[in-house]
């Protein structure tokens, strides 16, 4: 949450001046345990991000460092700030084989439309400075967040082995969209074929009737992925065995959400840290796939897939 360029700074969780002196801040973070408390009527999630807050800068140590790589201090951001796309250190285990850019389009465009934000002629050191990124309009640190969230689940999926194909970045253009219409990624694995949409709205998400809930969530999510899904399954001739919605883990309550079947796709509700044992043990209700079959739907998406 804290690391996400949409979402609210371990401060404003907080409900205090980022130059508030050590004792303000404390009681500041006592207040607030007792606001959001679920006991006393509170928002758990909320109060999740308040512990979670107390963590970052509770203590003289950490609230340097947290400062340094958050643009509040006098020192320069650190060298990565999690803005960034991090290196990646050398490993040698075999990774999911991979098709695309995860978070590329998005990138992109948050490149173009912070240099046009910020006015022609005007030298951008670094476009990912946090102070900078803090001061954009939203919808640029929306699309900053959303390729970091898609990069994230990329580097998870990464990391489960051959077993797995993945495509990111797959175009998907419905009817009266946006233009960016696609599909973060699809997943084939010996659980499943899923489709995975990766989204940071920067604050605590709630369902209800089987879509998001919240308040920075925009639209419906759930519905719009959908019918991309429905989509890509008739270009390609095949079923996906369900739908995986990924969220950072402080901005759920719960793991793993059943948010019920869309036309017979099972549909969940997943917090990062469990994506990787979703995607093992499969979706509940999906149906696994195996030998040939597996080697029939790579082709098929192999040949209907295109990137934006």
């Amino acid at each position: 949450m804290f690391d996400s360029p949409l979402s609210a700074s371990a401060y404003d969780v907080l409900g205090v001046d980022p130059v508030t002196d050590e004792e303000s801040l404390r009681k500041a973070y006592r207040l607030r345990l007792r606001q959001t408390h679920p006991d006393t009527g509170g928002d758990a999630a909320v109060f999740i991000q308040v512990q979670r807050a107390w963590e970052l800068v509770g203590t003289a140590d950490a609230r340097a460092a947290y400062d340094r790589g958050h643009g509040f201090g006098e020192a320069p951001a650190s060298e990565w700030s999690g803005w960034r796309t991090p290196p990646r250190p050398a490993d040698t285990r075999p990774k999911a084989k991979s098709f695309g850019q995860p978070g590329g389009w998005r990138r992109e465009r948050y490149l173009t439309l912070i240099r046009e934000w910020v006015g022609r002629g005007v030298l951008i050191e670094d476009p990912y400075d946090p102070a900078l990124v803090r001061s954009a309009p939203r919808e640029l640190r929306r699309m900053l967040a959303d390729a970091l969230a898609e990069e994230a689940t990329a580097r998870l999926v990464s990391d489960l082995g051959i077993g797995y194909t993945v495509w990111h970045d797959v175009a998907a253009p419905v009817r009266g969209g946006t233009g960016d219409d696609k599909l973060d990624h699809i997943v084939l694995s010996p659980s499943g074929l899923y489709a995975v949409l990766s989204e940071d709205f920067g604050g605590p998400v709630g369902v209800r009737r089987g879509e998001l809930t919240g308040d920075a969530v925009p639209g419906t999510p759930v519905a719009d992925l959908l019918g991309r899904v429905r989509l890509i399954a008739r270009a390609a001739g095949v079923r996906f065995g369900g739908v995986i919605v990924v969220l950072p883990d402080e901005d759920l309550v719960q793991a793993v959400t059943d948010l019920g079947r869309a036309r017979g796709i099972p549909v969940v509700l997943v917090a990062r840290g469990a994506l990787a044992n979703v995607l093992r043990q499969g979706v509940p209700g999906a149906r696994s796939i195996g030998g040939n079959e597996i080697f029939d739907i790579r082709t098929r998406l192999q040949q209907a897939v295109r990137f934006v």
